[in-house]
């Protein structure tokens, strides 16, 4: 694993923070998305730091039951920011129902999974534009996650700054205990609340041995999961891309 010096690069990290939002003026705001888990709570917390409770907006975006509401809701008030509960239930519902009366698409299990996504970041910008004042939506997707795909393109993919994608799982746990947050949000089984499974289960691997691999240790990897890491990369290279796009000569 390479070596990673927390203080150092959180306070790196915060100060990048507050420097990226305070050039657009020194009322900013921060708009996230609060899910209850370790990226969430961990840009959030740096949210914080770099720009105070009042500049930071947390939403929590439940679609029926949230099974991590009362996690989301243990984070805002340990920090003490804003926050709002905005479900998405009813357009998720009502976008499903003309999905299935479109005689072009099936709606398959993959489409009502990443649908919720997609519907949460389009929450994100509406409250962003809502508050008459400046404001961004932030990214909450780490380097592990990101090297494989695992996200929903124009979903939690998107954002108009990312603060942990240079981080690997490993690191941002690390991060979380610097800045103090309850331990039961910074180690919690990571899922995506949406298909009932872990993420590792998802993915098939460990981040333990994503993260190996990142730092360029496959030592004791499997060989089928180093193929499964280096498949997911290639397929999903096009969620870090920008769009292409044709150029006249």
């Amino acid at each position: 694993m390479r070596e990673f010096n927390v203080e150092k690069q959180t306070k790196q990290l915060i100060e990048y923070t507050r420097d990226w939002f305070n050039k657009f003026g020194d009322n900013t705001k921060a708009i996230i998305g609060i899910s209850g888990g370790k990226d969430s709570s961990v840009t959030a917390a740096v949210l914080k730091e770099a720009l105070g409770a009042d500049r930071v907006l947390g939403i929590i975006m439940p679609n029926g039951t949230m099974s991590d509401l009362d996690d989301a809701k243990l984070l805002v008030n340990f920090l003490g920011i804003p926050n709002e509960i905005v479900p998405i239930t009813d357009y998720y519902n009502a976008a499903i129902a003309t999905f299935e009366n479109a005689s072009s698409m099936e709606v398959t299990s993959d489409l009502r999974i990443n649908l919720a996504p997609r519907l949460r970041m389009s929450t994100l910008y509406a409250a962003a534009q809502g508050q008459g004042v400046t404001s961004f939506v932030v990214n909450t997707c780490n380097a592990s996650e990101d090297y494989v795909g695992y996200s929903t393109k124009y979903g939690d993919a998107a954002g108009d700054v990312s603060l942990l994608q240079d981080f690997t799982v490993t690191e941002v746990l690390q991060i979380g205990e610097y800045l103090g947050l309850p331990n039961e949000l910074v180690h919690k089984t990571p899922s995506d609340g949406l298909s009932g499974m872990s993420d590792e289960d998802k993915l098939g691997f460990t981040y333990a041995q994503l993260d190996e691999y990142i730092s360029g240790n496959k030592e004791g990897i499997p060989a089928d999961v180093i193929a499964s890491i280096e498949r997911k990369h290639v397929a999903n290279l096009h969620k870090l891309q920008l769009m292409p796009a044709y150029k006249r000569s």
